[in-house]
């Protein structure tokens, strides 16, 4: 597959083109539409200028291509893009997030297994398709064994009311938009080996040795990382003096935020074995998408750097 293919896997065709702003502040490219996101969206970390992006492929894609010196984004999109650039390292889990399943019990589904012949609604090369391929696993099924809904993730809720969908892979806040918007016809499904969840994304900054190896972008990260390690404990100790801030910044309500808080967390740090566990049950996944050979777990551990959490005593 061709690179330009590739980053159109991470983007979205047409691409994103972001010019840098001439303004001496480190670009870095941030999925506006995450609760993930939210300790770089209103903590204003120093010598930053964070550049809003409509989702987590977009955000990758402009790390990729060089017009980002940072990026935000599950470790699915980290597999993906590190095959693009080499150079890319991980250097901070931002957030963990327990995915949910969603569907709809009027279509006859009450466990994982009832999902064979139903139409799935998820996001193709993304941690949606990941979450799926997870949870169909865990009832012996496959992607051939569904009808495929290839939506964005604001899409997938009205699918399900409208019945467009039977169920849904995704991330917060949109289960519980779903589960708001089709109340007692809600069915959150889990995987009976892994209860009460399958698969928690680890949301990571990702930037370049090129960025690592330049001493005044390294500073700005690791100031911006201190900044971030800050309002992560705060998000943790006080959410809900920050939900109104988070709801503005991600344009989800108050409401929406409060019920899909405790799939959260905000670590600020970088959790190298958990890590290396997920990239290394991900790769076959990321191989199979970007049709290659898996990468070996040597090649899976150059993808994090701890120097940065370290020097900013993380």
């Amino acid at each position: 597959m061709q690179r330009r293919q590739l980053l159109g896997l991470l983007a979205t065709a047409p691409l994103w083109s972001v010019a840098r702003a001439d303004d001496g502040l480190m670009p870095v490219a941030v999925n506006q539409t995450t609760i993930e996101s939210g300790p770089l969206l209103i903590g204003n970390p120093p010598g930053i200028r964070v550049v809003r992006l409509p989702n987590g492929r977009a955000a990758s894609a402009q790390l990729v291509g060089g017009q980002a010196d940072a990026a935000t984004g599950s470790e699915t999109q980290a597999t993906l893009s590190a095959v693009l650039q080499p150079q890319l390292r991980i250097i901070l889990t931002l957030a963990e997030c327990h995915y949910r399943m969603v569907g709809r019990r009027s279509a006859g589904i009450h466990r994982i297994a009832d999902l064979r012949g139903k139409r799935v609604a998820y996001t193709p090369a993304t941690s949606s398709e990941y979450f799926l391929l997870v949870m169909l696993q865990s009832a012996g099924l496959t992607l051939a064994d569904v009808t495929p809904v290839k939506l964005e993730p604001e899409a997938m809720p009205p699918a399900l009311v409208q019945g467009q969908a039977d169920a849904m892979a995704m991330w917060e806040p949109h289960p519980q938009n779903a589960i708001d918007q089709i109340g007692k016809d809600a069915i959150v499904m889990t995987d009976p080996r892994k209860p009460p969840h399958a698969y928690f994304e680890r949301f990571n900054l990702n930037t370049t040795t090129a960025v690592l190896n330049d001493p005044r972008r390294r500073d700005a990260l690791v100031r911006s990382v201190k900044t971030i390690a800050e309002v992560s404990g705060e998000l943790s100790a006080h959410p809900r003096k920050y939900w109104p801030a988070l709801s503005k910044a991600v344009n989800a309500p108050v409401s929406v935020i409060e019920k899909a808080w405790p799939q959260f967390r905000f670590p600020a740090r970088l959790d190298t074995e958990s890590l290396m566990t997920v990239l290394t049950d991900m790769e076959p996944w990321a191989a199979g998408v970007q049709r290659r050979a898996p990468r070996t777990r040597e090649e899976l551990a150059r993808m994090m750097d701890t120097s940065v959490a370290r020097d900013a005593g993380r």
